[in-house]
């Protein structure tokens, strides 16, 4: 009998053990207020492993088992993931105030001095503030046509630094991204950091483009210690913390050596300004009614910076592959660019270039899970109860790819947007790359403007082929989704 206790006493809790770890792997708990479907998970750290290099893959893979509305679990976090156009409507339009406030970031803490930019800011007074800078005074229609003639000055140069190049392989995914980065560096900090004359500047900005290069991939980082604290540790000792310190220090020294610059001199309208000047002129003039600190004035010129340039050069990048991937969808855009475009006006009168930039938000788009919200009360969605905290994914790569909603959806086809009146605009939620509602991009003129401009200029000026005998469709990783391979290709001069 001793002996049985002896072996009772060991074995009992082992057993109940393999059990309460069974039924955490295996079943799929509902409580009592309806809460949304949700896969087997892990002890602890519910699905963070699952998720992979490619979160949005994985979510698009679970829509199709579990339904449009998931609830998964990372660490002590419930995390709601949106994959259907209902899902995200009844979250960024019918319920859009409860959904607008922004999940507590470790990384944006310490790469935006406490979010204290317009992305990433937590809803509130603040958050308005901001916004209301971008959207009146930084970001109008206004301000974006006042920069045409940087846009159409930088296309130009990239025109010229192909034709140097014609008949050999070149790299078009950096020539795209120097594009962008030199057009957002005149707009929003005054000058380049980089010309063909001035050459001892390009290492420096070779140094800027691999801090952008970190920043874009940390902000797509799941930090473990943002969902289990008592797990924060590991990030010091696997050197993770010091990689985000050290890139926070070297984008604020960047910065903060552009406000100084731009300090010294003061400019008025007439002088042409550009964003920094713009900021320094309200933290002047105080018009606004509130103060504007030079860490806000930091964060949002990172803010404009790194999003001007990497979504933009993004589109084009998957546009330009997709073109080349199938000729006959660009020949037939060849024929009505050729045809048409002459000045920046003709882009709106070219009905199939429109499909075309539509078609890559659609199969490509550039922040596939766009940036996470948080519920600030309970609420109901598509009947599932949502407790207030929940922190909120809507897979807006997901919903392009959706066969309920797009015929052939593997498929990039232009000419389903021939005869359709939806866009990427915020209003149609089938298609919303930039988001939408309060927290939708208040960036999406100026970046479009771009992207037109450079895919127009290239379809009429250059033949493309590739120099290599396979096209590489992978993805890379980080907030937004570029190709994880460069795209390398071979132009030639049109003939008129």
């Amino acid at each position: 009998m001793n002996l049985f206790m002896h072996y009772y006493s060991l074995f009992f809790p082992l057993f109940i053990f393999i059990l309460f770890l069974y039924k955490l792997l295996f079943s799929s708990p509902r409580d009592t207020k309806n809460s949304p479907p949700s896969p087997p998970k892990l002890p602890i750290l519910g699905h963070i492993l699952q998720l992979g290099s490619y979160p949005h893959r994985y979510f698009h893979q679970l829509s199709k088992q579990y339904g449009p509305l998931i609830l998964l679990q990372f660490g002590s976090v419930p995390v709601l993931v949106a994959s259907s156009s209902d899902a995200a409507r009844e979250i960024m339009k019918d319920h859009d105030l409860i959904f607008s406030d922004r999940p507590k970031s470790t990384i944006t803490d310490r790469l935006l001095y406490g979010a204290k930019d317009v992305a990433f800011a937590p809803y509130g007074e603040y958050w308005r503030q901001v916004r209301s800078i971008c959207v009146l005074h930084l970001l109008s229609n206004k301000r974006v046509q006042s920069f045409r003639n940087v846009r159409e000055e930088e296309t130009q140069l990239m025109v010229q630094k192909i034709k140097q190049s014609c008949g050999s392989p070149i790299n078009l995914t950096d020539i795209l991204l120097w594009l962008n980065n030199n057009i957002i560096s005149r707009v929003a900090l005054g000058r380049k950091y980089y010309t063909e004359e001035d050459g001892q500047n390009e290492e420096t900005t070779k140094d800027i483009m691999g801090l952008l290069e970190q920043y874009i991939e940390l902000l797509g980082v799941f930090d473990i210690g943002d969902y289990i604290p008592w797990l924060a540790w590991v990030n010091r000792i696997n050197g993770f913390d010091r990689r985000v310190e050290k890139l926070a220090k070297e984008l604020d020294e960047f910065i903060e050596g552009v406000v100084e610059e731009h300090s010294r001199v003061e400019k008025k309208e007439a002088d042409g300004l550009d964003l920094v000047d713009i900021l320094l002129q309200i933290q002047r003039e105080d018009k606004i009614g509130f103060p504007i600190h030079r860490e806000s004035i930091k964060a949002l010129i990172l803010d404009m910076f790194v999003a001007g340039t990497h979504t933009s050069y993004t589109v084009l990048e998957w546009a330009m592959a997709e073109l080349i991937k199938n000729p006959k969808i660009m020949k037939k855009l060849q024929n009505e660019v050729r045809t048409k475009f002459k000045t920046n006006e003709d882009i709106e009168t070219m009905k199939y270039f429109k499909a075309v930039i539509k078609e890559t938000l659609r199969f490509h788009s550039p922040a596939p899970l766009l940036l996470p919200r948080k519920t600030i009360q309970d609420v109901k969605v598509m009947g599932f109860h949502v407790t207030a905290g929940t922190h909120v994914l809507v897979n807006s790569w997901g919903i392009g790819r959706d066969p309920t909603i797009w015929e052939n959806s593997e498929e990039f086809n232009p000419e389903r947007f021939l005869n359709s009146n939806v866009d990427y605009k915020g209003m149609h939620f089938e298609l919303i790359p930039f988001g939408a509602g309060r927290r939708g991009c208040p960036g999406l003129a100026f970046g479009v403007t771009t992207v037109e401009l450079a895919l127009a200029t290239l379809i009429r000026e250059f033949d493309f082929a590739l120099a290599e005998e396979k096209l590489d469709m992978n993805e890379g990783s980080g907030i937004t989704c570029h190709k994880k391979i460069p795209l390398v290709v071979i132009a030639t001069p049109m003939v008129s």
